[in-house]
């Protein structure tokens, strides 16, 4: 995986680059739809492709693993094969999903022990595997694994995570670089950036990873329940260390001020399951705000459901998509998961036009406010 630094914004930290990948390139800013089991839910990867314009999605090492399994997945050659899909694919480690069942896990410095919640099985975590895990499943990005602390934790608990984190990726790296992959396409590995909110560990955690020169790094633990301000201002104190000429993924964010925010402060790869879980529940993003597809507004409304937006965005309208919500269609779930995503392709390909041409700054003051509001 290469990484070529096209354009940088004068007023801001905001950059436009092109990854290059075995299964293609990916021109950043980008957000990535989430497809945790081999699926992003309600879209069918057809839609994906000329809809939402995604040019990479997500897998879950996690979800995966336990469901379809490896065996299956080997023998399919790989999830690109598995689910029919050409275009670059990321693999988060699992770390996130494994700590957040903090009832039915036991963390050692060897690695996490956890149950299975799908039938109760016990397994167990450690980097080494996950890295043979991750070669398994396929994706040209694999994430480290590391322990996700609670966005509240003290001090003295997030620094005994971020050191084990840290003697984790060396593990990591060590059995990622003793294996080879297994269906004739390089994969990647990045380094995740934790330390929860405090500067010192951010910044300790920032230049660790910085120092084991990986093609990218990533930037996890926020949108964890800080206040959105600390969450920008972590962003900073890594971004000034993390190195410009690779590319910086912040995990699992956001909204799209999140997005634009994160943009203008140098991160180039966003993923999160906001567009798909908040359009299943009615609520559409746009540039004018959200809209709530279920109030009694938009039964008469007849106009497209955004006239600047994809295909399926032009051909219904607001009244049409507020009745299959009403009637709990399925339909309605389907829809309003691809206008969300395909809205989120647009944000990111907007900042990158506005980043070439050298107004990204302006052009996001212009818009970020009116993204949150309600309409």
């Amino acid at each position: 995986m290469t990484f070529q630094l096209q354009h940088t914004d004068n007023a801001s930290d905001a950059r436009a680059g092109i990854i290059t990948t075995d299964h293609g390139d990916i021109a950043t800013p980008i957000f990535m739809p989430v497809g945790t089991v081999g699926s992003v839910k309600g879209v069918h990867f057809d839609e994906l492709r000329r809809q939402v314009g995604a040019q990479i999605i997500l897998g879950n090492t996690y979800h995966l693993y336990l469901r379809p399994g490896l065996d299956t997945l080997y023998k399919a050659g790989g999830l690109h094969k598995f689910i029919s899909w050409d275009r670059p694919m990321l693999t988060d480690s699992g770390g996130f999903q494994v700590f957040s069942l903090s009832g039915i896990r036991k963390l050692t410095e060897e690695g996490c022990m956890f149950t299975s919640h799908i039938d109760g099985s016990r397994h167990f975590f450690t980097p080494e595997n996950v890295m043979d895990t991750e070669r398994t499943i396929g994706a040209d990005i694999m994430m480290a694994l590391d322990e996700c602390p609670p966005g509240k934790s003290d001090y003295d608990y997030a620094r005994k995570s971020l050191s084990m984190t840290q003697r984790w990726l060396d593990r990591c790296i060590k059995r990622f670089n003793e294996t080879e992959p297994r269906y004739g396409y390089k994969q990647s590995l990045f380094p995740i950036v934790q330390g929860c909110t405090y500067k010192d560990l951010r910044r300790e955690a920032a230049k660790f990873v910085a120092d084991k020169g990986a093609d990218g790094n990533a930037i996890g633990g926020l949108a964890v329940g800080e206040p959105t301000e600390v969450m920008y201002e972590m962003i900073e104190v890594v971004n000034e260390i993390l190195p410009k000429d690779k590319p910086r993924y912040l995990m699992g964010v956001g909204t799209p001020q999140n997005l634009l925010e994160g943009i203008a402060r140098g991160v180039d790869m966003f993923d999160c399951v906001m567009p798909t879980r908040n359009g299943r529940n009615a609520m559409l993003f746009t540039y004018q705000g959200t809209m709530n597809m279920k109030n009694k507004k938009w039964e008469n409304d007849f106009s497209p459901i955004d006239p600047d937006g994809c295909d399926i965005d032009r051909i219904h309208s607001k009244a049409y998509l507020h009745h299959l919500f009403k009637a709990q269609e399925l339909l309605a779930m389907q829809i309003a998961s691809i206008h969300n995503l395909a809205f989120y392709l647009r944000l990111v390909g907007d900042a990158r036009k506005h980043i070439i041409a050298g107004d990204f700054t302006p052009w996001m003051k212009s818009v970020v406010e009116q993204l949150g509001k309600r309409i």
